[in-house]
């Protein structure tokens, strides 16, 4: 293998391509979301392992007093060890176990009716935001940069 196909594998130029397939929303009393991997590459990989977390994006605040917290909400890690070469489709399917965590604002908001009114009220006034997202990531023996798909979710 020649200078430049190292530098390219370590980059990840060429190498592994991964797509997450999730369903586009999940129930919020669900606890568990199924999905799809599926890998490819245009030169040969030994491919070690793949790791699926749900992550929530929360945010609070406007401006300057904007603040963002990541919450991991559930993981799941599976080995794989095989090597995949040019032309090869392999597909992994998984089942993420997962919590969601309400704020108080939140819960209130969820309750309908007057609590529900004034859980909406304080959300807005502190401008609260939740964004939750599942990401994917292989880990590739050549990449010092691993190869990774993130998609939105919504909690419905």
């Amino acid at each position: 293998m020649g200078f430049f196909q190292n530098v390219k594998n370590k980059l990840g130029i060429g190498g592994v391509h991964v797509e997450l397939f999730v369903p586009g929303q999940v129930a919020h009393d669900s606890t568990q979301l199924e999905g799809k991997i599926t890998l490819t590459t245009k030169s040969e990989q030994e491919v070690l392992s793949c790791k699926v977390k749900m992550i929530e994006e929360f945010t609070k605040g406007q401006g300057d007093q904007k603040r963002m917290k990541i919450y991991d909400l559930g993981e799941v890690m599976f080995p794989l060890n095989f090597i995949i070469k040019p032309g090869d489709v392999k597909e992994f399917t998984f089942t993420l176990s997962f919590s969601v965590v309400r704020s108080g604002i939140e819960t209130l908001r969820d309750m309908g009716g007057a609590l529900g009114m004034l859980g909406k009220l304080g959300s807005m006034a502190s401008d609260e935001r939740s964004l939750y997202f599942v990401d994917a990531q292989v880990d590739v023996k050549a990449a010092a940069l691993d190869p990774s798909d993130k998609k939105e979710i919504r909690i419905i």
